[in-house]
């Protein structure tokens, strides 16, 4: 863990001298270079980055609903840091990258927890920021945690790498210029799911919504509905918040009408979906209509293990999968924890080095040049096939993976759902001018 050992860090200095003491500074990181060698741009954000390492800061949720995700989020991470550092895994396959740190550098990295709250996860990227003179920062496990801290980062000037959140705010209304999304959002859910829900269960059916009441669950059931009246013409019943963390929903359940609703959907993720399903189960309503989980995750779908059978959803990677690139970081991560690793860590380790790369085609870590390299790449080497971080809104357009659990009697400690299809970009993204990317206005790079 990189540590501040200066009674005032660069930042601070920044802050309290004004324009004076920054242009200063400018001038100097002009004279002596610094961020990967070069000297032709001013300070911004934690650029230029001073001495031997360059930071990176993992925001995870360690307490909390999604705390188990978190763990799966921070051993990816570390084994990005690891791998960036010493070689293995993907570093030794992609080009840009060496093995030998980043830009020369040695990468460190500092750790916060979110608890899945947006002004704590702000707070912990604040002092990641200001204290540890983080270049990037990386996390997620929730929509509005990822909204507040990349707003917090645009502000700062610091690249957020965008890990586990699904929800469409944070491509669309809510997207700014210093964050990417690699994972697929409720839009592309609701695409690539509801072909396979009609071709499973019919048309014209009616259905019911339970959602978490926070800025996810609420964009994943308006997709939901979106999709199924659109497509399969179904019709929604109605839909409920219910709040984040609960644990009893006896009481949401026993409001379902069970005469008039043929699929009942759960628009919960992790604990939530852990404890819902199931009860949902022991209430019998899968007797009276077929349960769908949008999305899923291992933490839910272990701790929900018994009930999961034939339970369609969607997942954004799966160590299943036959490519190459999922193969060898399966490898590496079996190597490290002796088993299969979760899409959590996945996302996290392929965010690590997709910042990485950009730093190294850019030749230096200022910020707005990283961030013209991360536009528009296009990359078939991170376990999903062919993939666009798209400039228009900083989505990435890529396949979605439907999957169906297994029945009890056919999991084993790894595999506990099976891959039903992998629906192409193509059916499941959307153009710059539609759907959720036509609300998207990024901002500018800083450097206007």
């Amino acid at each position: 863990m990189a540590e501040d050992t200066s009674v005032l860090s660069r930042r601070d200095v920044l802050k309290t001298s004004g324009a004076a003491g920054a242009a200063g500074l400018a001038g100097l990181a002009g004279c002596t270079g610094g961020g990967g060698g070069d000297s032709e741009y001013s300070s911004l954000g934690n650029y230029p980055v001073e001495g031997d390492e360059v930071v990176f800061g993992f925001n995870v949720p360690q307490s909390g609903s999604y705390s188990q995700e978190g763990a799966d989020e921070l051993r990816g991470y570390n084994l990005a840091v690891d791998h960036l550092n010493n070689g293995g895994g993907w570093v030794d396959d992609w080009s840009d990258l060496s093995g030998d740190g980043v830009l020369g550098k040695t990468v460190a990295s500092v750790d916060g927890d979110t608890a899945t709250d947006p002004d704590q996860a702000r707070q912990s990227a604040q002092r990641m920021i200001n204290r540890d003179d983080a270049i990037m920062i990386s996390g997620g496990s929730s929509t509005s945690v990822a909204i507040a801290v990349q707003e917090l980062c645009q502000e700062e000037r610091v690249q957020f790498q965008c890990c586990i959140t699904h929800g469409n705010g944070t491509t669309a209304s809510e997207c700014v210029r210093y964050s990417t999304r690699e994972m697929f959002n409720a839009y592309m859910t609701g695409a690539a799911l509801a072909p396979v829900l009609e071709e499973e269960y019919g048309s014209d059916l009616n259905f019911y919504q339970l959602y978490a009441d926070y800025s996810w669950g609420q964009s994943q059931q308006r997709s939901m509905n979106q999709f199924l009246t659109e497509g399969p013409g179904w019709t929604q019943v109605e839909s409920v918040g219910t709040p984040l963390g609960t644990s009893d929903y006896s009481s949401y359940l026993s409001d379902v009408p069970r005469d008039e609703a043929d699929v009942l959907i759960l628009n919960h993720y992790g604990l939530d979906a852990a404890n819902s399903l199931p009860q949902a189960i022991e209430a019998g309503l899968d007797q009276d209509m077929e349960i769908v989980v949008p999305l899923y995750n291992r933490l839910m779908a272990e701790a929900a293990s018994d009930s999961i059978g034939d339970i369609f959803g969607t997942a954004d990677w799966s160590w299943q999968l036959e490519n190459g690139p999922t193969q060898t970081f399966v490898e590496a991560y079996r190597e490290e924890h002796d088993r299969a690793p979760s899409y959590a860590a996945r996302i996290a380790y392929t965010q690590t080095l997709q910042y990485a790369a950009a730093a190294e085609r850019a030749e230096t870590f200022y910020p707005p040049e990283v961030i013209r390299q991360l536009e528009g790449h296009e990359f078939d080497n991170a376990g999903l096939d062919a993939e666009t971080m798209r400039e228009c809104d900083h989505q990435a357009q890529r396949d979605v993976l439907v999957m169906r659990g297994l029945p009890p009697e056919e999991q084993t400690e790894d595999r506990l759902l099976e891959v039903l299809n992998q629906t192409s970009r193509d059916d499941a993204g959307y153009a710059c001018d539609a759907g959720p990317a036509a609300d998207c206005q990024l901002g500018d790079y800083g450097d206007e």
